[in-house]
């Protein structure tokens, strides 16, 4: 069965940097568009980041220059690396299949909390 298991996530001051994690099983990342999603509080959950089957990536405009989108096949797994982080990152993040348009699978995973906090 598919599933995708969120990790990396934690509390760090602005400025600041973390790597998030994707460990995917039951089907093979390197066959499908992969993508980072985040939702805060309030707001609906929005596109971060994604990579198609060919390694083209896309990026929000409010993370575009900070964070980084990866793909490691051999394991499986899809990473986010970001950097000079702000308050507005502050969301749970969440990744998953993507399909035209950078629309997500209904289904989610546990996600991992960021928080971005002086």
């Amino acid at each position: 069965q598919v599933q995708l298991v969120e990790s990396g996530g934690g509390l760090v001051q602005p400025g600041g940097s973390l790597t998030l994690s994707c460990a995917a099983s039951g089907f093979s990342i390197s066959i499908n568009s992969m993508a980072w999603y985040r939702q805060a509080p309030g707001k609906e959950r929005e596109l971060v980041a994604g990579i198609t089957t060919d390694g083209i990536k896309k990026y929000a405009d409010s993370v575009k220059g900070r964070f980084t989108i990866s793909r490691d096949s051999p394991k499986n797994t899809v990473s986010l690396q970001m950097s000079s982080l702000n308050l507005e990152d502050t969301a749970v993040y969440y990744c998953n299949v993507a399909n035209a348009n950078w629309k997500p699978l209904d289904s989610w995973g546990r996600g991992t909390q960021v928080t971005v906090s002086s």
